[in-house]
């Protein structure tokens, strides 16, 4: 028996659309990654004064 290929599989799947919960958490999690990097750039410049 022939072992089914992911390329082949992934053109079967029907496109979903994302929730509009799913849009939202992906917004909230970029939007937490961008204010913790703000806030990691900020600690090292006051911590680690050059």
């Amino acid at each position: 028996m022939k072992e089914p290929k992911i390329a082949d599989e992934i053109k079967k799947m029907e496109y979903e659309p994302l929730l509009p919960i799913e849009k939202k958490l992906i917004t909230y999690s970029i939007i937490i990654g961008l204010v913790l990097i703000v806030i990691l750039v900020w600690v090292s410049h006051t911590v680690f004064e050059i």
